[in-house]
């Protein structure tokens, strides 16, 4: 009998081991990992992805890549990281506009919730409602009755048909009931320009690329778009606050990965996610940018608000009629 019990616990142990071994534990990283961003290098979703690179990097003990594949829309690059093998070795830097074009462009080519998984956030980035000083207003509410008075007189600017600024600007309109009308842009850097010289008189823009404009006096900032005040600059209100109850739209940044791809991998690029946003380094400098660096809770969190960002955004591109060329 004991030789029995023996012989049983030795083939269950070599069952076991044998089952063990075909199932080896994942080694992640094994070579070079790539981020594509989709947008022009200088950016701000460049700038945190290769900060994040830099820092994965040292982490890893293997190169990443910071691939910037510039499209409208941000199609063309998407598309690709859409296609991509499941494996963690191509992943895509987001910001809003993955969240908003399919509900904007005819045929975007990709579905944000069927064809990618969140990883996690990577920043907020307040935007602000600024006004050229020359027009004759000094508070959100002063804005929303000189609208009123000129129905779909005033312009504002914005970098494109379905951009960040676009849609900040329709949901703000929707919500105190004015009309405006729309100057759309092929950037953001000619948008502000015009806004500074006075061909358009009012823009929703990212707190970390008008501060400088707001600080040399050549726009008025009338509300930022979160619904606490930015640090920088605590002297403006939210627009929440300034009677435009619940009014928020915060541009955010992030990291997706193709559908399917492990969870296990997903975890290990969240951590180091979750690590790099809190170095004493990085959030000095992205503070001073107006760039509120930080880390989704898990995965599944980011992929859940993901989801929630792409519904928004097309019911109020139906609502309001916004297709892009």
């Amino acid at each position: 009998m004991k030789h029995y019990l023996l012989a049983a616990a030795c083939l269950l142990f070599a069952t076991a081991h044998s089952a063990h071994a075909q199932v080896p534990a994942v080694q992640y990283p094994s070579k070079p990992v790539r981020i594509v961003v989709p947008v022009a290098a200088g950016g701000n979703v460049d700038i945190v992805a290769r900060t994040l690179a830099q820092k994965f990097a040292e982490s890893f003990g293997h190169t990443v890549i910071v691939d910037n594949r510039p499209s409208a829309s941000s199609l063309v690059g998407t598309q690709l990281v859409a296609k991509s093998p499941p494996d963690g070795y191509t992943l895509l830097a987001i910001a809003n506009t993955f969240a908003s074009a399919p509900g904007i462009v005819a045929n975007p080519g990709y579905d944000p919730v069927k064809d990618f998984v969140g990883i996690s956030q990577t920043a907020r980035i307040p935007m602000v409602l600024v006004v050229n000083p020359n027009l004759p207003v000094r508070s959100v509410q002063a804005l929303i009755a000189l609208a009123k008075q000129r129905p779909g007189e005033l312009s504002y600017a914005s970098s494109g048909t379905g951009s960040t600024g676009h849609i900040a600007a329709e949901m703000f309109s929707r919500q105190a009931g004015i009309r405006m009308l729309h100057v759309p842009y092929k950037g953001n850097a000619q948008s502000l320009v015009d806004l500074i010289g006075g061909q358009v008189m009012v823009m929703f823009d990212q707190l970390s690329t008008s501060t400088p404009h707001i600080r040399a006096s050549k726009l008025r900032p009338l509300g930022v778009t979160t619904l606490t005040r930015a640090a920088l600059f605590p002297q403006i209100p939210t627009i929440d606050e300034a009677g435009v109850r619940g009014f928020e739209d915060v541009t955010f940044n992030g990291l997706m990965a193709p559908a399917g791809t492990p969870p296990a991998i997903l975890a290990r690029i969240h951590t180091e996610v979750a690590r790099a946003v809190k170095l004493a380094d990085v959030r000095k400098r992205f503070d001073d940018q107006a760039i509120e660096l930080a880390a989704s809770p898990t995965p599944d969190a980011f992929t859940a608000y993901i989801k929630a960002e792409a519904a928004k955004y097309s019911k109020l591109a139906k609502d309001a009629g916004i297709r892009a060329d």
